[in-house]
This record gives C-alpha cells, sequence and structure tokens, in this order.
C-alpha cells in the first residue's frame, strides 16, 4: 500500500457545455501540460461520465495541480476536485492500468461530495475540499481547507487574462514574457498580478511548500 493524494475531478455544469467531448479534452491536455511541472504518481485517466481521477504524491503538489488547472482551462469550462489523503491499494490490473481502491480514494469521494454540497449552499465559488484518512493528518483539513475557499473565490473571480497573467507566473514566465504575450506593457503585468490576488495564490502555493520553487 502506499499513501498518496488522490483526486477525483469532475466538469462544472457539464450539461449546459455545448460541446462536452471537446472540454473533455481541454482537460485532458490541461493536466498534461501541468504533470510536466509537478508529476504525479498517476496520471489523469477517465472513469465514467464526466469524470476523471489522478493521483499525486503529496498535499502541496495536489493544491498546485489543481490551481494551475483552473487558472489554465478557458472557454467557460470549471473543474471541481476532492482530495484525499490516504492509503492506495491496487486491486487487479483494468484495461487502462490498475484498479485501484483504499482510504485515499473513500476520501476523495468524500470531499468532492463535501464540495459539490458547499457549493450549492453557502459558498457558490468553492470547488474544491480536502479529506486525511489518517488521524494524525485530520488537524490539517482545516488548514488545508481554509487555503482552497479563499483560492477558489479569487480564482472564480479572476478574468481570462487574469487567469492566463497568474498561470503563466505560477510556470515561471517573466513579467516580460507575459507582457508580450498579451501585447501590454510589464508594468500592467505587475499590476494586474497585484490587483487580481495572483500573487497572493502563489506565496500561498510557496508556503505549502517554502522548500521548493513553483516551478520545480
Amino acid at each position: 500500500m502506499a499513501s498518496v493524494v488522490a483526486i477525483i475531478v469532475d466538469i462544472v455544469r457539464s450539461r449546459e457545455l455545448e460541446d462536452r467531448a471537446a472540454a473533455q479534452t481541454m482537460i485532458e491536455s490541461t493536466f498534461a501540460k501541468v504533470a510536466a511541472v509537478h508529476p504525479p504518481v498517476r496520471p489523469l485517466w477517465a472513469t465514467v461520465g464526466d469524470e476523471f481521477q489522478i493521483a499525486m504524491p503529496d498535499v502541496a503538489s495536489a493544491v498546485r495541480t489543481t490551481t494551475l488547472v483552473r487558472l489554465l482551462l478557458t472557454d467557460g469550462v470549471d473543474c471541481r476536485f476532492g482530495l484525499g489523503s490516504g492509503e492506495v491499494i491496487e486491486v487487479r490490473p483494468g484495461a487502462s492500468g490498475p484498479i485501484q481502491d483504499g482510504s485515499a480514494w473513500w476520501s476523495a469521494r468524500d470531499a468532492i461530495d463535501e464540495a459539490r454540497r458547499r457549493e450549492k449552499s453557502t459558498a457558490p465559488y468553492a470547488r474544491t475540499w480536502y479529506r486525511a484518512a489518517a488521524a494524525r493528518e485530520a488537524a490539517s483539513e482545516g488548514l488545508v481547507n481554509g487555503l482552497l475557499l479563499l483560492r477558489d473565490e479569487l480564482v472564480s473571480g479572476m478574468s481570462p487574462r487574469e487567469r492566463r497573467l497568474a498561470a503563466g507566473s505560477m510556470l515561471g514566465r517573466t513579467q516580460v514574457e507575459l507582457a508580450a504575450d498579451e501585447g501590454v506593457s510589464q508594468s500592467a503585468v505587475s499590476q494586474n498580478l497585484r490587483r487580481s490576488g495572483a500573487q497572493a495564490i502563489a506565496a500561498a502555493m510557496d508556503a505549502l511548500a517554502p522548500d521548493r520553487r513553483r516551478n520545480s
């Protein structure tokens, strides 16, 4: 048995999308791009309907991955995430890889159900929740979920350009490079990153794992 952070992903309001197949393809390519920066234990794979699963080595990489995915998605496509830390058991081989079970997946299922419940009640901007299977890690749930709620509200309020700039900055691109892409000045990029909350999000990601660079 291996200890990981399992992530269950589904598409927000998928039935309202004009082209669900295109949305699924976009999600898969976005996760693949992020995986080049934050390698998963097991890459994203589709399960049933509009749901996907992926396994990350720790909470910090899971939070960073879901942050970048939300920032990089475009054309009205958004995702909901359930993060669960715990153990993963490989039950038997399957067509798309080993069939897995274990406390990490049970926790992730509870977490995405809670994210969906909060989104429909008191926190319409909520897209992510975290559950820890081990009692010794349960104390961290509140801290991680507090961060996720604030992150999701900031990201949900960003314009497409603000998301692009935030993602580019987190991926290690310079403000000069981002300015060239957007056809604006470096000063405008700097102001945008401060005003949108992108710098705060990046600082929060660094605080999760201060011994690692954002783009390593």
